[in-house]
């Protein structure tokens, strides 16, 4: 796999940084990468339909995963995209299993929390985030999916999100525009959205 080289301030680029470090036996940065990366991975997984507990699962395996596998990765930059498609390979194994074993209505607001990252964090999302998800939720899926995924890196990396969403480059940043002004124009239109 030929990888295109990484701006220094892209995901990417921090994520492969931090896998080099690992690699040269660090251990330590691993928590670091974890608390890097898990974000677009987590939206990645819930992408797929998993409940909260089976994305956690398929979280767990993708980072052993690239443990078990990290001496096989040739070049630290393409990390993040083995790890968006393990994450998202994996996810789809899960929730085949998932389909066979036992049919479960599915909930679209379970895609909105967020995972925690301590056994002691409770979830509560105040009604400001109630409505904001609320009016994503309304939005197209391919509106939904992109927003979830580039909302939670400081600087997507295009061709990471790309990959993980199976859309070109070039109509990303097009389409987010297109899914914030639809956001947007729905949010004007509430009377209790507060800015």
């Amino acid at each position: 796999m030929i990888v295109a080289e990484p701006s220094p301030d892209t995901l990417a680029s921090k994520a492969g940084a931090l896998f080099e470090q690992f690699r040269s036996g660090d251990e330590a940065v691993m928590a670091d990468l974890i608390a890097l990366v898990t974000p677009i991975l987590w939206h990645t997984v819930r992408s797929q339909s998993l409940d909260t507990v089976s994305s956690e699962d398929v979280l767990q395996s993708t980072w052993l995963a690239l443990v078990r596998s990290s001496a096989s990765i040739n070049d630290p930059r393409a990390v993040l995209q083995w790890l968006i498609i393990t994450a998202r390979r994996e996810a789809w194994r899960v929730s085949k299993i998932n389909r066979r074993a036992e049919p479960q209505d599915f909930e679209p607001d379970s895609l909105t929390a967020p995972p925690e990252y301590s056994p002691e964090s409770v979830t509560l999302r105040d009604s400001g985030d109630q409505r904001l998800w609320s009016h994503i939720n309304r939005l197209p899926e391919r509106c939904r999916q992109l927003l979830r995924v580039v909302a939670f890196a400081d600087r997507p990396d295009y061709a990471a999100v790309a990959t993980a969403l199976g859309m070109p480059v070039g109509s990303i940043g097009p389409t987010r525009g297109r899914c914030l002004a639809k956001l947007r124009a729905q949010l004007s239109a509430d009377a209790q959205w507060e800015l």
